[in-house]
């Protein structure tokens, strides 16, 4: 087998690896949410427990990175593939640890009767999933045009955060023995909006990946 074919063998299996990452987070964020709506401990501690796979993975794909660089001296682009993998890797890692925070507001919302009927926030996850699996889509097509449709998502769902948190600061201010159980929802809101940013971030280095250059799309976040 020639140098060539066993290198684009070892960049094959990066993306497949970065792609189980991707599809692993994509389940943590939906279980997360689940076991909030369904008041379901079970489902988040799995939640909590599986980031621990995540984390593992991203500090497999950071090494199979920075051998693959020592080793065979990429040039521009497979150069770029490589560095964007790693960053993809490193926003799908938060992504996975932000899914298990929401498991645990979840864990602590469990000992009260929810404030409100859950609808908003189920939205923000049903966004923050489509706009992960938009960016591994992109990163798997290398299409930039996909790519950027995911930062109209990320809009959607701060709209959707700021809805809910002035709602619930409404309720606050209205029902102080209301805090308890309004500030975790208001926690987990940020946090999906946070997962919509990171989705945002893989969109991004997927646009320098095939076009070589920065891309930050007009009033967008870090």
């Amino acid at each position: 087998m020639d140098y060539q074919r066993v290198f684009d063998q070892e960049l094959a299996e990066l993306k497949d690896k970065i792609l189980k990452m991707g599809v692993m987070v994509q389940g943590l964020i939906h279980k997360s949410v689940e076991s909030l709506k369904n008041m379901d401990r079970r489902l988040a501690e799995e939640v909590i427990s599986e980031d621990e796979k995540v984390d593992q993975l991203e500090l497999e794909i950071d090494e199979t990175v920075v051998q693959l660089i020592a080793l065979r001296q990429p040039e521009a682009s497979d150069l770029r593939f490589l560095l964007t993998g790693m960053r993809i890797a490193n926003d799908l890692e938060r992504i996975g640890d932000l899914s298990e925070d929401i498991a645990e507001r979840a864990i602590e919302l469990m000992q009260y009767p929810l404030l409100k009927p859950l609808i908003d926030i189920p939205k923000m996850a049903k966004i923050a999933q489509e706009s992960v699996g938009i960016a591994l889509e992109a990163f798997i097509h290398k299409d930039t045009a996909k790519a950027k449709s995911v930062w109209a998502k990320e809009k959607e769902t701060d709209k959707l955060r700021d809805m809910i948190q002035d709602e619930l600061s409404e309720i606050m201010s209205k029902d102080s023995s209301s805090v308890n159980r309004a500030l975790p929802l208001l926690l987990i809101a940020r946090h999906l909006e946070r997962i919509s940013d990171h989705a945002t971030n893989i969109a991004e280095d997927i646009a320098f990946m095939v076009e070589g250059k920065v891309v930050k799309h007009s009033g967008g976040k870090e």
